[in-house]
This record gives structure tokens, sequence and C-alpha cells, in this order.
């Protein structure tokens, strides 16, 4: 027990288990805006979360020091996620499917693989961006296979639109990779479920979004799931993760989340894959492993000549 909740292999299990919380958020979400419009889903979330952070106040600025300027930082990271991220996911899963989506997810790596190397000056070598590409190929190969179903109405658009979600992941990854060298992963997590809730209230008044006139179970459950699991405990988890690895790693993981989605989607909503897409995803996978194993590799030898 000791061994495994050391320092190395902490991150590695709460970078997990976020992956596996977000996997469950793509199910979540399409239970909810079954009965709600999607704005009214995403600002419940918010709140949700936001409240349940207003709980633990006291951890939230346990040894907090605000840095001149970081502000800036700060308002670029919640506006990339949640706020831009959450609109471009909602309208996907508006028009496919979420094992789709989910698989989509894995276009992640490849933006904060180049961001991580442009901005943090993170250095990766070949075999790193082969998998990164490899999972990119995976993703152009499931789109080109997917077909217009009752769950995917319009899945190039969809999937399209979970691709753009997944470069404002980056903008957010790359900021937050910076601030968790001054702030705690809970400060942080608690500060993007405030501006969001902030950024999504006026949406509420927008003429097309329609307000719940009742109040259906399962998918009300699903909003309360989606704020307090998945945007205050998933988020803290990766959070905590990436603060203790490089960005582009700590990013590989969420190769991880189509395998989830799947098998989620399959299991609570009656989704599938046809064979041909059966065979993207499993490329989409195998490229992680390739990927993860050339960033440990590439870690492993800059910790070796600092050393020299």
């Amino acid at each position: 027990m000791k061994l495994i909740f050391n320092s190395k292999y902490t991150p590695v299990i709460a970078i997990f288990v976020a992956m596996i919380i977000w996997a469950s958020s793509f199910i979540a979400l399409k239970i909810a805006f079954r009965s709600y419009h999607p704005m009214v889903v995403i600002f419940g979330r918010m709140l949700i979360a936001t409240l349940c952070f207003m709980v633990f106040y006291k951890y939230v600025f346990k040894g907090f020091k605000y840095h001149k300027g970081d502000y800036k930082p700060l308002l670029f990271m919640a506006f990339c996620e949640p706020c831009l991220y959450f609109i471009f996911e909602a309208i996907a899963l508006k028009n496919t499917s979420a094992s789709q989506a989910g698989v989509i997810t894995a276009t992640a790596p490849i933006f904060i693989l180049a961001a991580a190397s442009l901005f943090l000056k993170e250095k990766y070598n070949l075999q790193s961006w082969l998998g990164a590409l490899a999972a990119l190929a995976g993703v152009c190969w499931i789109t080109l296979a997917s077909a217009t179903s009752e769950s995917a109405p319009n899945p190039i658009f969809g999937n399209f639109c979970e691709v753009l979600a997944m470069a404002c992941a980056t903008g957010y990854t790359v900021c937050l990779k910076s601030l968790t060298k001054r702030y705690s992963p809970l400060f942080l997590t608690s500060t993007q479920a405030l501006m969001g809730t902030f950024f999504y209230l006026p949406m509420l008044f927008l003429p097309f979004v329609e307000m719940p006139t009742e109040y259906v179970a399962l998918p009300s459950f699903a909003i309360i799931y989606l704020g307090a699991v998945v945007s205050l405990i998933a988020y803290g988890l990766y959070n905590y993760a990436l603060a203790h690895m490089p960005a582009a790693q700590g990013a590989s993981y969420i190769n991880l989340i189509p395998i989830f989605s799947v098998a989620m989607a399959w299991l609570f909503l009656g989704e599938t894959l046809n064979l041909s897409q059966g065979f993207a995803a499993a490329l989409i996978i195998a490229s992680v492993w390739v990927s993860q194993k050339g960033m440990a590799k590439a870690h492993d030898e800059k910790h070796s000549l600092k050393n020299k």
C-alpha cells in the first residue's frame, strides 16, 4: 500500500481515475440533453460545482498567495475551459454519438504535444510524435467511417466540433501547467467552476434557450453528477496529476477515454461502433502506448543528462 500511494504512483492513479470519470461525462451529457437545453445543463453543472467548492473554501484558499499579473492566464485558462470547451462539446454531442465524441478526445495530446513543445519548452522524441500522428489518423478514420443515426444525426460536423473542443483543452492545459507552480490544484479547479458559472449565467437569457418547465429525475441527476463528480473530482484529480508530470505526458492519458466511453455508451445508451470504427478505435488506443513510451523515454533521458 505504501508503494502504491508514494509520489511516483499517486499522480498516475489520479489521472487514470479522472479519465474514467471524464468518459462517463459523455453519457451523462447525452442523458441530460434529452430533457434540458445544453446551456441549462452546463450552467447547472457549473453552479453545482461552485456550491461544492464553497463547502471546502478553507481548503481552496489554504496557502493561497496571488502573484501579480496572474489574472491574465487564469482568465485565459477558464475561457478555454470550461467556457468555450463546453460550448463546442455541447454542439458536438447534439450531432454525434457519445462513443464517437469520446474517441475524438484522442486529438487532444496532438495539440498539447505541439503546444507544450512550443510554449513550455518540453522536449519529445520522434516516437512521441509518431504516436500522436497515429492517433490523428485513427480520428480521421473513425469520422469518415461514421454514418447518420438517431444518436449521431450529423456525425462529421459533431466530430469537428469535438476537435475544436480539444483545441480549447490545449489552451487550458498549457495555462494550467504553468499555474500549478504557484497555485494549488483545488484553487485552480474552483476558479474554473466559478468563472464558468458567471460565463453561462447570461446564456440562459438568450432567446433560443428553453428554460425547463418540469424536472425529470434521471437527467436532473445527470446534471448533479456532472457538477459534483466530474467538475469537482475529475478536474481536481487531473489538475493534481498535471502538477506532478509533464503536460504532454498527462495529456496522453486522455487517449484512454475512448476505451471507457465506448464501453459506457454501449452499456447505458445502446450505442455501438461498426467494424471499421472498431479498427480505428484500436489504432487510437495503440497509439497511446507508442506515444506514452516515447514520452517516458524522453523524460528519463532528460533526467539522466541532468544527473551527469
